[in-house]
């Protein structure tokens, strides 16, 4: 895992990626983050760059290609699931069916979008730092 490397952010409410930014930009973190309105540019990048993510922050109802169909064509990827880069839903969709249907397809995480800035931070902040202590299998190469 590359504790270093970008946070793929796939978020295609503009409102969520400003506010996401500024509470990066508060907490400051230097990780890069690279933001996607939709499935489909967030995989094409992660096919065509040469760059180790950190990690993905990805909400669910997405166009082009949703959360969930995302992850599972991340999964089936044999040469990115290598990659062992974490993946986790933050979105508004927090009811069971959703959750139950993320952890099926080995989401590290699940995140209910917080409605106040200093919730945001404080979630991030949780995230972040619980990768950063984290190993992975790739961390011993």
């Amino acid at each position: 895992m590359n504790k270093n490397g970008e946070i793929i952010i796939i978020e295609d409410d503009t409102d969520d990626q400003f506010l996401m930014e500024q509470a990066f930009e508060t907490l400051e973190y230097t990780n890069k983050r690279v933001y996607f309105a939709d499935g489909l540019d967030a995989l094409e990048y992660l096919h065509s760059s040469d760059t180790l993510p950190f990690l993905i922050l990805s909400d669910i109802n997405l166009p082009k290609l949703n959360g969930f169909e995302l992850r599972k064509k991340l999964s089936n990827d044999a040469e990115l699931n290598l990659k062992c880069i974490p993946y986790l839903y933050l979105t508004t969709a927090g009811n069971q069916e959703a959750v139950i249907d993320a952890y099926s397809s080995s989401a590290q995480g699940f995140f209910v979008k917080a409605t106040k800035f200093s919730e945001l931070q404080e979630m991030l902040q949780t995230i972040i730092g619980y990768w950063k202590k984290c190993s992975a299998p790739n961390d011993f190469d």
